[in-house]
């Protein structure tokens, strides 16, 4: 594959991510309507399989997005893309339903200026997606009407990246990751009434509410190695990521069906683009994993983020609580070095993730336990295809809450060069 044929390919899909980026935040999640969305805890494809596992432990064929810090074990050129695809079944004591979305999930680059010692890279990535739809349907006191409420909303927040991690000592690796955070959030309310007979009687309402996000963050990350034998070692690893005040901007507007969206029309302006912020609060994650160079990798990470400090635009918590994640898992390649099998020198994953996540519905927490697998498939010389499978449950029918069974699956690649970036650039 020539210089200019690899260039077109990573224009190509990151131009389809800039423009696709709203499209490729769907998260089909009811619990999603609450405060930013479902935060994206779980890394890239390789992250993924393993219920996570990326703060503590990465290796050179993989861009090492969860810790900065791992950046340096990139001793190639890296380019790491993905698509995701996801399956809800939802269910209450008296209903289910079956919800569905996909679309392109981040885009990566890892450039090792100095091999194992100084690397760049930069991306896009999702923080939070917000994808829902309910239909509530009930009686109207004192007649003979129904009302109809319909309420959707989608969107999310989106970050592009710039990265870069060092070797302070032999052993020891610190990374910085800044960002340009943006993407908005569009959440709608259709009121309508109908008669017994199912015939629409009087005027529809529309409540119609966008909030855009523009600012920046900031991410740091460690890593220590110490060496237990002579092919083995113990990977400490720990991140911090600033989020805070960010700036937003927020038009909502109540009018007639179909005409709430329009600032124009009759009906009433709330917010007219006025300016302002809301607060996400900072993330902590820390882990530790026992490698087996070459061979086999098992670890267990942690991710706190404290959702009771969350501010909404109007500075409001909409019932938001303490969040935090356990991720146990691993990796296990049968023989790196076998020249006569592709499935011997594949990279087989498998993962636990338990999630308390930040939503508290009349005071009930929200958990989420999933079972992940997956694996990366060498396909030319050094790139990979790489493929993450995640089963898992959110909520319960107890307690008026939603139970969500799922399955996420995330497939992309990964393009590794050692030959063509350090000659046309770095010679």
């Amino acid at each position: 594959m020539s210089i200019k044929t690899r260039l077109q390919l990573i224009g190509v899909f990151c131009a389809f991510f800039i423009f696709n980026q709203v499209k490729g935040q769907i998260g089909s999640s009811t619990y999603s309507s609450i405060g930013i969305g479902d935060m994206n805890n779980s890394g890239l494809t390789q992250n993924q399989a393993m219920g996570g596992l990326g703060i503590s432990y990465g290796d050179a064929w993989s861009v090492n997005q969860v810790n900065p810090a791992l950046s340096v074990k990139n001793n190639v050129f890296n380019f790491q893309a993905a698509f995701n695809y996801k399956r809800f079944a939802a269910e209450t004591e008296n209903s289910s339903s079956t919800l569905d979305g996909g679309g392109l999930s981040y885009v990566a680059i890892s450039l090792p200026i100095k091999p194992r010692k100084w690397t760049v890279g930069l991306g896009l990535n999702q923080i939070s997606s917000v994808d829902y739809e309910h239909l509530i349907t009930s009686p109207v006191v004192n007649s003979d009407l129904n009302s109809i409420n319909r309420i959707n909303g989608n969107g999310g927040i989106s970050e592009v990246y710039l990265s870069s991690g060092f070797e302070l000592l032999k052993n020891l690796n610190l990374g910085v990751q800044g960002s340009y955070v943006f993407g908005a959030t569009i959440r709608r309310q259709q009121v309508s009434l109908e008669n017994e007979d199912g015939v629409p009687t009087g005027i529809a309402s529309e409540y119609y509410e966008r909030l855009s996000l523009n600012d920046f963050s900031f991410k740091t990350g460690l890593h220590y190695a110490a060496r237990t034998g002579e092919s083995s070692r113990l990977n400490f690893g720990a991140i911090y990521h600033l989020f805070g005040n960010i700036n937003a901007k927020q038009y909502a507007k109540m009018a007639d069906f179909g005409e709430a969206e329009d600032p124009d029309s009759n009906g009433q302006l709330i917010y007219n683009n006025e300016k302002g912020e809301i607060y996400l609060p900072n993330k902590l994650g820390y882990g530790v994993s026992f490698e087996k160079i070459n061979k086999f990798v098992i670890g267990l990470e942690a991710q706190h983020q404290d959702f009771r400090d969350y501010k909404s635009f109007i500075g409001t918590n909409p019932g938001l609580g303490e969040s935090f994640k356990v991720s146990f898992g691993g990796q296990f390649v049968p023989d790196i070095y076998s020249l006569e099998s592709v499935f011997m020198r594949s990279t087989f994953r498998a993962g636990i993730e338990f999630e308390q996540t930040p939503y508290l519905i009349n005071q009930n927490k929200v958990n989420d336990i999933g079972i992940n697998f997956g694996a990366s498939i060498p396909m030319n010389s050094l790139s990979l295809l790489n493929l993450a499978v995640k089963l898992g449950q959110r909520g319960t029918t107890d307690n008026g809450l939603v139970q969500e069974n799922y399955m996420k699956v995330s497939l992309g690649f990964s393009i590794n060069d050692n030959s063509w970036f350090y000659k046309k650039v770095f010679e």
